[in-house]
């Protein structure tokens, strides 16, 4: 098959793209390179059926006709990082919004298939145990523009269901939850290959607020297996997925985690929101999913755990020490 990947430069598309070009499909890659990079299709050789096209999706004239010559689109290029988000939500917006509305314009004459990425960001404040992909949303105010990426986000979920109802466009929705793994970096303030890298440097790892917020790490392997699934799932189309990890942990414990992991002599520093990001800064306390709906249409679940997330970020930094 002959796959398009927006962003397929970035940490989990071009681990998408590795998967896709091992079982011999044919990837064309759009990424304007600002978050992601050449090197992480390294892998890639002169046999690859691989073709690189570098552009902003905003702009690119030849979009539609990429997609046409595709049977399929992966939509995972977005502005990434709390860090980006905070200190440049002009430019999240409008790469989330616009970047989706051009792709499902561009799917809607073939009638193309699309895979949009979306994010347990459109979870907003919820307070659930845990999250149900047909949850209501409570999003923060729009006078706070760490809400600019869940809300750009969610509305790229509207606007895939609304090309599936109105165009009958086979379109589906999933929510990624912390994907980690090797070729990610701390850069846009990910919490674990900061923390990993800080840990093999034995500098301080800096948790931020009072590190009792909880999250749950995926390994990019698992969400790409997550994404193939779902892809050729028929049941899939028009519904929205979780697909993350339900191991739970605190930010200090996974600090502490990392810490003990590596045999570091790092110490644990907490630093205000305010200081790390900016005054008002919120968060969310709490993040897990329910993937009951994944693990019914394709039978998937994590096969990773912490430990062992750990040590393959842990090898790939190690292994890439420039």
């Amino acid at each position: 098959m002959k796959y398009l990947v927006t962003g397929g430069a970035g940490f989990i598309g071009s681990h998408l793209v590795e998967s896709l070009l091992k079982d011999g499909h044919s990837v064309t890659v759009i990424d304007d390179f600002s978050t992601g990079s050449r090197e992480n299709l390294s892998f890639a050789n002169k046999k690859s059926k691989l073709d690189i096209v570098e552009g902003d999706l905003l702009n690119l004239p030849e979009l539609e006709y990429l997609i046409s010559r595709s049977d399929m689109v992966y939509h995972l290029a977005a502005a990434v990082g709390v860090e980006l988000v905070v200190h440049d939500p002009v430019r999240t917006i409008m790469t989330n919004v616009h970047g989706t509305e051009r792709v499902l314009k561009g799917a809607e004459r073939c009638h193309t298939k699309v895979l949009i990425a979306s994010t347990s960001e459109v979870y907003g404040k919820s307070d659930k145990a845990k999250f149900h992909e047909g949850d209501d949303l409570l999003i923060g105010p729009s006078s706070n523009c760490r809400w600019s990426y869940a809300c750009s986000k969610l509305l790229d979920e509207f606007f895939g269901m609304a090309y599936f109802r109105a165009e009958k466009m086979p379109i589906l929705i999933v929510r990624l939850f912390n994907t980690v793994g090797p070729r990610q970096t701390g850069r846009y303030g990910m919490v674990l290959p900061r923390f990993v890298s800080k840990a093999l440097a034995g500098e301080p790892l800096q948790v931020y607020g009072n590190g009792k917020q909880t999250r749950c790490f995926c390994h990019v392997s698992d969400t790409v297996r997550a994404l193939r699934g779902l892809a050729v799932c028929d049941k899939a189309v028009g519904k929205v997925f979780n697909v993350g990890s339900t191991e739970e942990i605190s930010m200090n414990g996974l600090a502490a985690t990392v810490i003990k992991r590596l045999k570091s002599k790092s110490v644990i520093e907490h630093v205000s929101y305010e200081k790390a990001y900016e005054s008002g800064f919120e968060d969310m306390m709490r993040r897990l999913p329910d993937t009951k709906a994944i693990g019914n249409a394709i039978g998937w679940k994590p096969a990773h755990n912490l430990n062992q997330i750990i040590d393959s970020v842990a090898d790939y930094f190690r292994n890439n020490k420039k």
